[in-house]
């Protein structure tokens, strides 16, 4: 890992991120805004391959991306990693980390990744003196179970072509959130090996499942970059419904 303090822009931008999406579900008073970009803690870069946090850690900060894509996964003694979640810039990585302390996963960085280490004592102070947004972080931990509950079910009910639609719809509509995705394009920056560690496949069939859907015309994908050339026609296969990333405004 290579270790040093980001420029300025580069924490910002990824500070920006993160408010962008909170304000997404309630509004956020200027006060508040002020407090979550007065977070102060270590900025690391974090190379592609490379875990950000070790598998079953205990920490004293939750980790915000800053730049680049993570996977949450888990594994058994000597077995592979399964990832149950892909984190976008501008999302607590490890936020639930502030009250477990000991994780139950590890975060992966499927590219190279910036990251800002928020000491649990500085989140701690934030909560104790803004009620509302220790409500709207415990609605970030809620989410990412929510994120959880609906991968459990498409990895235990969908088919591939539809499993791989409904990870393609979750991660434009989250990227497209935070103004990393647009005009139904986006970069996806994980290999097919583990696109299929998060969908359950191997890496041949992940390859044919990816042919599948080219040759339905829902999708195009070019290296890292994949567009969507049906978004009806994706959400329908997938049964794909965003309710469950809550990402209109409803007070909390």
């Amino acid at each position: 890992m290579n270790e040093r303090r980001a420029p300025r822009a580069d924490e910002a931008a990824g500070m920006a991120a993160f408010i962008r999406k909170l304000s997404r579900r309630d509004d956020l008073s200027p006060e508040e805004v002020k407090a979550i970009e007065a977070l102060k803690g270590r900025v690391r870069d974090v190379r592609a391959g490379d875990d950000i946090v070790g598998l079953r850690a205990r920490v004293d900060h939750s980790t915000l991306l800053l730049s680049g894509l993570a996977g949450r996964y888990s594994a058994f003694r000597n077995g592979p990693r399964q990832f149950t979640e892909i984190s976008v810039p501008g999302d607590f990585i490890d936020l639930h980390g502030l009250v477990m302390k000991q994780l139950d996963h590890g975060v992966f960085a499927f590219s190279d990744c910036r990251i800002l280490e928020v000491p649990h004592a500085d989140l701690r102070g934030l909560t104790e003196i803004y009620p509302h947004l220790t409500r709207l972080f415990w609605l970030e931990t809620v989410i990412d179970a929510a994120i959880h509950r609906q991968w459990l079910l498409s990895m235990g009910r969908q088919n591939g072509p539809a499993r791989l639609a409904r990870l393609v719809c979750e991660l434009y509509v989250r990227l497209e959130t935070v103004a990393l995705a647009y005009d139904r394009r986006m970069d996806l920056p994980m290999t097919q090996q583990q696109i299929g560690e998060a969908l359950g496949f191997s890496a041949v069939h992940t390859n044919r499942t990816i042919q599948a859907l080219r040759e339905q015309r829902l999708l195009a994908w070019r290296d890292q970059e994949v567009e969507i050339l049906d978004w009806p026609a994706l959400t329908d296969l997938a049964e794909f419904d965003a309710t469950y990333l809550r990402l209109s405004k409803d007070p909390v």
